[in-house]
């Protein structure tokens, strides 16, 4: 965006800045998002932003929504749905395309659109496919609205695992093993092709067996919150565990186990860029098989913060959790997810471009152990976006 078109209106001026949090979408993370929704509405300063919920349903509708972060929680282990606090099940919200024009509209069918303001900055608190993978920051890009978090390019590197790894790589990152099966090759590997390719397909998931060793690790390779992971110990499980993979995402990623401890790390963007928070440890949950969905949000499984580390672990993982930030070019916020070998090496598994934001998740939890409260970290989260213009940068 243009220099002139990121200047605000002396009308802008006199008012507060407008916040929308637009969150749900139509991932299998749809409940999370609203979970962080309920935690970012309820936190956000009202002296000094004005704020409109908008949430997105499960089949892609804009919807308005009820203020009200309470009905925004699990409860009773009943996960919550944009659909559940619509204010309307026909009307819906539209963002203009025009990058001169931030204003918001309502519409329901046989009705004059309503006019809801202009936005000043958009809060997405989109999980997975469909909002943190660079397809809403696309449309907020065209929209010439400023927003929370990592730009087009960096949200889709890291949503994809397989690309984010490539580019650690090739920053000279730490990567562990990994076999990326797309999805015509399992296609033909269930029977819709040769039996040559078919055997390819499982031959090559043989051959990293064979290398690498039993149990592996199955998950969709776009995918968050431990959504479709599957632990398998040998050949007996593997097709259950890509079939429920597939069912999140038709790309897979099978790794290695990597023996060690798991350190988090979360980065923030201050105003001379990016810093990292104190790390956390993710210990063994003994419930659970590995610290999967139900152990993240539904059995409350929690991490130590900050990790039991030696000064010098504490600040290579936090060097590491920064290289990662800047080697995907992100914005605004990022979780970075490490092993700690048993040979005392850092791996890094992965980053996440939006953490959660739930009143349990560790993004959250180690800034606040870094001196950065919730209320302030959303508030930094909000400037920095209004700093940084939208277009090429």
């Amino acid at each position: 965006m243009s220099s002139e078109n990121s200047s605000q209106s002396p009308e802008q001026q006199l008012r507060k800045p407008r916040v929308a949090v637009v969150f749900g979408g139509r991932s299998s993370e749809h409940a999370i998002s609203v979970v962080t929704a309920g935690a970012v509405l309820r936190s956000i300063d009202r002296t000094k932003y004005d704020v409109l919920p908008i949430g997105i349903t499960t089949d892609g509708r804009w919807a308005l929504t009820a203020d009200d972060p309470e009905r925004m929680a699990i409860a009773d282990r009943t996960l919550p749905s944009v659909e559940g606090i619509a204010e309307s099940t026909d009307g819906g919200v539209v963002l203009s395309v025009d990058p001169g024009n931030r204003e918001v509209l309502y519409s329901e069918p046989g009705s004059v659109p309503k006019a809801l303001g202009e936005v000043d900055v958009v809060f997405p608190v989109l999980h997975g496919p469909y909002g943190e993978d660079g397809t809403l920051q696309g449309l907020l890009e065209l929209s010439g609205v400023p927003y929370v978090g990592a730009g087009v390019l960096a949200s889709a590197v890291g949503q994809d695992k397989e690309y984010m790894k490539r580019v650690f790589t090739s920053f000279g990152l730490p990567v562990g093993p990994y076999l990326v099966i797309r999805p015509r090759e399992w296609e033909r590997a269930s029977g819709e092709g040769t039996a040559a390719e078919g055997a390819l397909a499982r031959g090559k998931i043989m051959d990293f067996a064979a290398e690498h060793g039993w149990p592996l690790f199955v998950k969709p390779a776009r995918a968050g919150s431990s959504m479709g992971i599957t632990k398998v110990d040998g050949p007996e499980g593997l097709d259950g565990a890509i079939a429920e993979a597939r069912r999140h995402d038709p790309k897979i990623l099978i790794e290695s186990l990597l023996r060690g401890r798991e350190i988090e790390c979360g980065v923030l963007e201050f105003e001379d860029g990016p810093r990292a928070s104190v790390p956390a440890e993710i210990p063994p949950v003994t419930a659970h098989d590995f610290y999967d969905f139900e152990a993240k949000y539904i059995d409350s499984a929690t991490g130590l913060v900050p990790a039991p580390l030696t000064e010098e672990q504490t600040a290579e993982v936090r060097r590491l959790a920064v290289e990662a930030f800047e080697a995907v070019s992100c914005e605004g916020l990022v979780r970075a997810d490490f092993f700690l070998t048993e040979d005392g090496e850092f791996v890094i598994n992965e980053i996440n471009t939006m953490p959660g934001f739930t009143p349990i998740s560790m993004y959250p939890r180690m800034w606040q152990e870094s001196g950065v409260g919730y209320p302030e970290l959303v508030d930094r989260l909000i400037q920095a976006a209004l700093r940084r213009p939208t277009g090429l940068r």
